[in-house]
């Protein structure tokens, strides 16, 4: 077993582990053709209570780290004759530390290439992309939800730079909870980005730049975790650690070109953690309905975790 320590390590791992062709070709799904029609079934059959909780965060409209603001709003009255009625434009980037959001499979690549080995100079148009757009989810993601909680399992409020969450910690949750991953489950990962959030700059102010951007996340050795239990998605509310300590662009979100693995940015999971602890339970039920945007690289979403 190698260790994910390195860039070298971490890019080999991704290649190796490629799910390419596992599902055909011309796949777009990636991870979530294992969320089958049955998976879905056993799914709805974890709502006991009828609880909804969201797990999105309030659109940003106002920067959060000095850029242009991820959205705005606009809100416009329309008169008519002795009535009216309100509208709004609202336009936003969805691809940020702020804004709740899924990936497709066509967001992010290596020196191999997209997902499946595409070519983004091929596949990426000025008006969308022509191969692993948004718009393959557009029948909605509902699945098993697993929280793994893990200041709860560190008795801490939240992860800090100097120790990341690793793949081995959350093996060890798991394990600790008596939860056992199944393939097309959806992983959702806990580090208390909203406990960190009250007591400092919020988490993922700061610059763009991977090199020059401080903040705690997830290690590398999170890839094993996502590839060994054949994680249909990953929910998470801090991302990857930066720096990442292994001299490559991306660690985590490596998953999306190499697994085919859906990512679900910038979760609020807090009162998710909330209701897990209250009912002593860590598996519900998962619905994400992404907007159907053709040629789309991702899409805001407001996840519902159900008990």
């Amino acid at each position: 077993m190698i260790d994910l320590d390195t860039g070298e390590a971490v890019a080999a791992y991704l290649r190796e582990q490629s799910n390419w062709g596992r599902w055909g070709a011309d796949d777009e799904l990636g991870t979530l053709n294992l969320v089958t029609a049955e998976k879905r079934l056993a799914a709805l059959a974890l709502a006991h209570t009828g609880q909804s909780i969201s797990l999105s965060r309030p659109l940003a409209v106002r920067s959060v780290g000095g850029d242009a603001p991820p959205a705005t709003i606009e809100t416009v009255v329309v008169p008519r004759d002795d009535a009216g009625s309100v509208i709004d434009h609202v336009t936003l980037t969805c691809h940020d530390t702020a804004n709740t959001h899924i990936d497709s499979l066509c967001h992010i690549w290596d020196r191999d290439g997209q997902w499946n080995g595409r070519d983004p100079a091929a596949s990426i148009q000025r008006d969308g992309v022509t191969f692993g757009s948004v718009e393959a989810y557009s029948a909605g993601i509902i699945t098993r939800g697993l929280l793994l909680d893990v200041p709860a399992h560190r008795g801490t409020d939240h992860v800090t730079q100097d120790r990341p969450v690793t793949g081995e910690e959350l093996f060890e949750i798991a394990d600790s909870m008596g939860l056992d991953p199944q393939p097309g489950d959806a992983i959702c990962v806990y580090s208390g980005r909203d406990r960190w959030d009250a007591r400092h700059p919020a988490w993922g102010t700061g610059s763009r730049d991977a090199a020059r951007s401080v903040r705690p996340g997830l290690h590398a050795s999170c890839l094993r975790f996502l590839r060994e239990v054949d994680a249909g998605m990953l929910v998470w509310d801090m991302m990857d650690m930066r720096p990442s300590g292994v001299d490559i662009p991306f660690s985590i979100h490596g998953a999306v070109w190499a697994f085919g693995l859906a990512l679900l940015d910038n979760a609020d999971l807090g009162h998710l953690s909330e209701a897990c602890r209250t009912q002593d339970r860590h598996e519900f039920l998962l619905c994400v309905a992404p907007l159907r945007i053709p040629g789309g690289t991702g899409s805001a979403v407001n996840p519902l975790a159900v008990f």
